[in-house]
């Protein structure tokens, strides 16, 4: 039997090993951005199904030794396909449809082996019941579950922080190889035990379940599924951009699945189903929640987890005790895939096109409240079916109704107020307008996510003024306090925003900002002014900046600014030893790299400490606090140049300081970067 379990535990932990590793290769072709995990989530749960339903066919329509000829044939061209690493030609050479480019992508560099591996637990235990008939395959599932917990728990503690992506990608491939080997063993040994006579004959199977049954199935995997993603895109724009967050939910989920299919007795019906109204409720309120009323991160983190995982062991719990006899086995987890795949088509494709702004959250929690409730009603064991007008039966669904109101009133509130609200691929960006006591008081702001991205004052003689995180004392002021009076400048923005650098510009003066998300340049244009009055001349370029400035010869740049958020992050890509090298190919030998690292959760200092020694860079620091009348923003900006005389003058002496030697942290390269490390 070690067989069976080890085939099963390395292909479940090489099945969710990949999942983070090439989503971390492709993530700076794509901007950086959470949606990037979430498409790729949608991708590995769409091959799930496949896999899934590649299983139940062959196991359905092939004979035993058919089956074991088709796989070690389709495992041997998987082999072709190794390593894993993806073609730089698939960099995007604009921001259109990136989902699509995303799919098409993982299809075409890991489609076969993800696909091979995720038949694997289906397929095995299916082996494992013919060969040891009378004995339950279905713990053989929740090891398939404790591998890839354990591997997606591994790669930001442990993988990441010691190999490169190549590196990555070569140790992923052997190992491969070897789950090659072990399967085909695994497959040859079920044809040869099954082959032998045994004892005694299994009794009659059961009859194959009813169609509600199946749809059941589907509904129970669809809800947490579709709370996955949405939990997981809210938490990493709106809380932490931090490598864990991605990581946390699918580990919850997937331990739901171990405890449930495990034994019966970690899922106590009573005590879970008892807990889930509470829990389901006090998620929608933590949504709610807005950024000054919020706890310590770690606490809100703590309270989203344990009611996400509540949510989960209820709906797996229930799929658990609902599971067929094993000859069936195959078309219950063709089912589970089936939701699975629903759920993250519905929340990284169709919500997005469909919704003003992220309803997907709400609506997720509100449908595992009603799958809680339709499982009661549905079981006979219980009074809620055996008397609907009794007072349980009332009860259920009146908090059911209770749940699915205060989740509409929460949809209502995303844009109430909102003068508006646009989503896209690369997230959800609101304009909101604030109107003062006075009218010189009122201004406009622009945000993503959480996060200001940019503010405007509306009364006509104050449009001008510069105001967040750009004021005249930050780095950025302080270039702009000592760049000549009686030349020209010419300055590259990368991360437009409200468009608020461009009112530094004078006449003759060229300003060319690269933004990834194409809504953010409508929204500049048409609710802000800073680009229809500036004096100089503005260029937006459309498209991943780094992309676009790998694409163009050298523009000898005065000032180059990196302003790239995406909420509260900052793409990691943009911040490597090769990034900092590109952009110093565009700049004048006297030009400065200006660098807002202003964020929450992560220190970038000694990221850049460490590219400004290793590239034989000056560097400063220059941090600011709130200004007394709000307008002003506490910024922290880190100032590159090529030689230090470039700050010999007075403004940089005044405001600026050294950055602490961070000799302790390992280089940032394309191929290689550590959050973890430089976490607040």
């Amino acid at each position: 039997m070690w067989l069976y379990a080890i085939t099963v535990f390395l292909s479940a932990f090489l099945l969710f090993q990949v999942q983070p590793m090439i989503a971390r290769m492709i993530l700076p072709w794509f901007g950086g951005t959470a949606a990037v995990w979430a498409t790729c989530l949608l991708f590995f749960q769409a091959v799930l199904l496949a896999g899934y339903g590649y299983t139940h066919g062959v196991v359905q329509r092939l004979r035993a030794h058919r089956q074991w000829m088709l796989h070690v044939a389709l495992l041997a061209l998987a082999l072709a396909a190794l390593p894993i690493v993806p073609d730089p030609k698939w960099k995007p050479p604009t921001p259109e449809m990136p989902a699509a480019r995303i799919l098409t992508l993982l299809a075409v560099t890991v489609g076969l082996p993800y696909f091979l591996l995720s038949t694997t637990a289906p397929l095995v235990q299916a082996w494992f019941a013919r060969a040891f008939p009378g004995r339950s395959p279905y713990r053989l599932y929740a090891l398939s579950n404790l591998g890839s917990m354990l591997a997606l728990l591994s790669y930001p503690t442990l993988v990441e922080p010691a190999l490169t992506l190549r590196q990555q990608a070569w140790v992923w491939s052997g190992a491969f190889a070897l789950f090659a080997l072990l399967c085909a063993a695994t497959g040859w040994q079920s044809l040869r035990r099954a082959a032998a006579p045994v004892a005694a004959t299994e009794e009659e199977p059961p009859p194959a379940p009813k169609l509600a049954a199946h749809l059941l199935w589907a509904a129970l995997a669809m809800g947490p599924s579709m709370l996955l993603l949405a939990l997981t895109t809210h938490m990493t724009t709106d809380l932490a951009p931090i490598p864990f967050l991605w990581v946390l939910p699918l580990a919850l989920y997937l331990l739901s699945f171990i405890l449930c299919f495990d034994a019966p007795r970690w899922y106590r019906r009573r005590w879970f189903l008892g807990a889930m109204p509470i829990a389901l409720g006090a998620l929608l309120w933590l949504v709610k929640m807005g950024p000054e009323a919020r706890p310590d991160l770690r606490l809100l983190i703590t309270g989203y987890a344990v009611c996400y995982f509540i949510a989960c062991m209820v709906c797996h719990g229930e799929l658990a005790r609902l599971r067929p006899h094993p000859s069936h086995l195959t078309g219950f987890y063709l089912m589970i895939s089936v939701g699975g795949a629903l759920g993250g088509l519905f929340v990284a494709v169709l919500a997005p096109a469909l919704f003003r702004a992220m309803y997907e959250l709400p609506l997720a929690i509100a449908l595992c409240g009603a799958l809680a409730a339709l499982v009661l009603l549905l079981d006979a064991e219980l009074p809620f079916r055996k008397d609907l007008l009794g007072w349980p039966s009332i009860l259920l669904l009146t908090g059911v109704a209770v749940l699915w109101g205060f989740a509409g009133r929460e949809i209502r509130e995303m844009t109430r107020g909102a003068l508006v609200v646009r989503r896209n691929f690369y997230g959800e960006l609101r304009v909101r307008q604030y109107n003062g006591v006075y009218d010189w008081e009122g201004y406009r702001t622009l945000v993503h996510g959480t996060i200001n991205h940019g503010e405007q004052y509306t009364h006509p003689a104050r449009r001008r003024e510069i105001a967040t995180y750009y004021c005249e004392d930050t780095g950025l002021g302080l270039w702009m306090q000592t760049r000549p009076q009686s030349s020209f400048q010419r300055v590259g923005v990368l991360g437009l925003g409200a468009g608020t650098i461009a009112a530094y510009s004078r006449f003759g003066d060229v300003y060319r900002f690269y933004e990834l998300n194409p809504e953010i340049e409508k929204i500049a244009r048409n609710y802000f002014w800073y680009l229809q009055n500036a004096e100089g001349t503005i260029e937006v370029v459309l498209g991943d900046g780094r992309l676009s400035m790998e694409r163009e010869t050298p523009q000898n740049y005065d000032l180059l600014v990196m302003d790239a958020f995406s909420s509260d992050s900052i793409p990691v890509h943009l911040l490597t030893r090769e990034a900092i090298q590109l952009y110093f190919r565009h700049l004048k030998p006297d030009g400065v790299l200006a660098v807002h690292i202003s964020n929450r959760y992560v220190d970038l200092k000694p990221v850049l400490e460490r590219e400004a020694a290793l590239l034989g860079k000056a560097a400063l620091l220059v941090e600011t606090e709130d200004s007394d009348d709000g307008r002003c923003f506490g910024t922290t900006w880190v100032l590159m140049a090529n030689h230090a005389g470039v700050f010999a003058r007075e403004p940089y002496q005044k405001h600026g300081l050294p950055l602490e030697k961070a000799a302790w942290l390992r280089p940032w390269t394309d191929d290689y970067s550590n959050l973890f490390r430089v976490l607040k």
